[in-house]
């Protein structure tokens, strides 16, 4: 089967079911998108990548990269292979000097890791076909090649332009120190807004 490259253009709160975010995967130099909801805490290792942050201790994917990269194994791609009932099925396919070998992953894990990596994620076309989406070349593609990764709802924004800087900078440092790094980069943002 042919294998169609995909990319993160989103992250956000889902609307369907609360405490869950959506991964939104763009398929690249096309218009499907498949959105995958995720659990916060996938959520916030996606996100703390995608962002560049360094949290203080290292994150469980981030011990997953440290223990691969000590050992010499490559994550060389993920491919989301399957999806059942709602629920997405992906693997690592990974590389060590000898050997190429597939292990299976949930599809939150795998994309966590492929951003730690910088490596491909690539699904099917009977996948793309039953879940995702076609968008109109409109603001969501403008969006995404600005290099925004994190939506946020309109109110979480209206509630930080209402802020002072110096709020803003105090709500960021408490944000970090719980590690809610989804949070901490509307907050970045709307500071870096500001300071244009």
């Amino acid at each position: 089967m042919k294998k169609i490259e995909l990319e993160i253009v989103a992250l956000s709160h889902s609307i369907t079911q609360t405490h869950s975010y959506a991964v939104v995967l763009g398929e690249v130099n096309g218009l499907r998108r498949l959105p995958i909801v995720i659990g916060g805490f996938e959520a916030q290792a996606i996100a703390v990548a995608l962002e560049k942050m360094q949290p203080s201790r290292p994150l469980t994917h981030d011990l997953m990269k440290n223990f691969m990269n000590a050992f010499n194994i490559e994550l060389h791609e993920v491919i989301i292979t399957d999806l059942q009932e709602g629920i997405f099925y992906s693997k690592l396919v990974c590389t060590s000097e000898h050997d190429t070998i597939e292990i299976d992953s949930r599809t939150s894990d795998a994309l966590a890791l492929a951003v730690r990596f910088g490596c491909p994620v690539y699904t099917y076309e009977h996948i793309l076909e039953s879940a995702g989406i076609m968008m109109e070349d409109t603001a969501a593609s403008k969006k995404r090649k600005e290099g925004s990764a994190v939506e946020q709802s309109k109110s979480d924004t209206d509630d930080l332009k209402s802020l002072s800087l110096e709020a803003l900078n105090k709500l960021l440092n408490e944000v970090l120190e719980q590690e809610d790094y989804i949070k901490a980069i509307a907050i970045r943002d709307e500071i870096n807004s500001r300071n244009r």
